[in-house]
């Protein structure tokens, strides 16, 4: 093929060392471009992968290194104070408080106070249709009237029988039988008597009325209602009534404070729900007696309500005085570690080392307890330690002030082991 019919079809001719393939040298430096760029961009892929890396290496040893790292919460102990009070758990009662039964058999026609009603003695609860005891009432009227009359009988027999007795006109015997029927009509007439005064005195029980001045704390009958007379059986009480103007709290204190309280002492009680409010009461009496089960004394506290702003039934805290200083120290319970070899606390040291330390425990005061020996006021204690930890371990410290309550340590101490500070 000529060099025209090449030209004619774009083939270029091969005569020529100069002139062969003339775009094939630009077709390749493309290539090569091309090939340089796309090495580079995988080198700059791959050093930016190689450093996401590092990075995300780095802050997962850091977050490993946190996670592993213990946060504790510290307080110290204090000396104890002449008066040291111990606080125990009580309920609040009222003064009296009485369940209201009914005494008559019937049913309920009406009742006439609600729970939270204030009534005073005497007043009328409910009122009980009693159909049955009526008729009784009727019946034993009836006798009684019977008897009256049969007693009328005896005696004028009984008599004109002496008068003839003494004219020699009938026996002994028969006198004798004559004064015994009087006798006995006198007896049958006292017992018709005595039953009816009986049920009218259980008529007298239809109206369920308050033994004493207090506020309704239960009412469990309707209108309608069947109710059995008494407490026993299926019988149930009506009404719940009890004195609020003056409250008493029972509380059970240990056998070796038994000696250091007195009737009469001072104490104060609170509740959680008012707070800043204290409220003072009195010992009023003690059981006497150590109770053999729990080796604890029973306490009665009565505490002046006249306001009404303590509720019977509600759970308090109750602080009683104690007279003298035994000299220990006091922490709160919940920095103790119980092991096989005793009671020991976790003191933090220089660098935030914990070293277990033995102590001698002195009285239980509740939310403190006594350290007679092991600790000082100056060592760091750990508050509410973990069963893991052991002589040695490192700790991040938290402090909390001296003398804390181990109430507000225990909640700083949750929060202080899951989060840093």
């Amino acid at each position: 093929m000529s060099e025209h019919r090449h030209a004619a079809l774009g083939i270029h001719s091969s005569s020529g060392e100069g002139h062969a393939y003339p775009h094939r040298a630009a077709v390749f430096k493309r290539a090569r471009l091309a090939g340089a760029i796309v090495v580079a961009l995988l080198l700059v892929g791959g050093g930016l992968t190689l450093a996401q890396r590092s990075v995300h290496a780095d802050g997962l040893h850091q977050a490993s290194v946190a996670l592993n790292q213990q946060y504790v919460v510290t307080t110290s102990a204090k000396a104890a104070k002449s008066g040291e009070g111990l606080t125990l758990p009580g309920t609040l009662q009222g003064l009296i408080e009485s369940p209201i039964y009914a005494r008559a058999s019937g049913y309920v026609l009406r009742w006439t106070k609600d729970i939270g009603a204030h009534v005073n003695k005497g007043d009328l609860l409910a009122e009980i249709d009693t159909p049955e005891v009526d008729q009784q009432l009727s019946q034993a009227v009836a006798a009684r009237e019977q008897a009256a009359s049969s007693l009328a009988l005896a005696k004028t027999s009984a008599e004109r029988w002496e008068a003839l007795s003494k004219r020699d006109a009938v026996t002994q015997q028969e006198l004798n039988e004559r004064t015994s029927a009087y006798t006995q009509a006198q007896a049958n007439l006292a017992a018709a008597e005595a039953n009816v005064r009986r049920l009218q005195r259980t008529e007298a029980f239809k109206r369920v009325l308050a033994p004493f001045a207090g506020v309704v704390t239960a009412r469990s009958v309707e209108v309608g209602d069947l109710i059995n007379g008494g407490n026993g059986g299926a019988g149930n009480a009506l009404f719940r009534l009890a004195q609020v103007d003056t409250l008493r709290v029972y509380v059970y204190v240990p056998q070796s404070y038994a000696q250091r309280i007195k009737v009469g002492d001072k104490v104060t009680i609170t509740q959680a729900e008012l707070p800043g409010k204290v409220f003072e009461g009195a010992v009023a009496r003690t059981a006497g007696a150590i109770d053999a089960a729990t080796r604890t004394l029973q306490l009665e506290i009565n505490l002046p309500n006249k306001d009404n702003a303590l509720l019977a039934g509600s759970y308090v805290q109750v602080s009683l005085p104690l007279d003298g200083s035994s000299g220990a120290l006091l922490a709160p319970s919940n920095v103790l570690l119980f092991r096989p070899e005793g009671p020991r606390v976790a003191v933090v040291g220089d660098g935030g080392k914990v070293r277990l330390q033995p102590v001698t425990l002195g009285h239980d005061l509740g939310t403190n307890i006594e350290l007679l020996s092991g600790v000082t006021t100056a060592d760091k204690l750990v508050v509410n330690p973990p069963d893991s930890l052991a002589d040695g371990d490192v700790v991040q410290v938290r402090t909390v002030a001296a003398g804390a309550s181990a109430g507000a340590s225990a909640g700083a101490g949750a929060s202080g082991a899951k989060a840093a500070p």
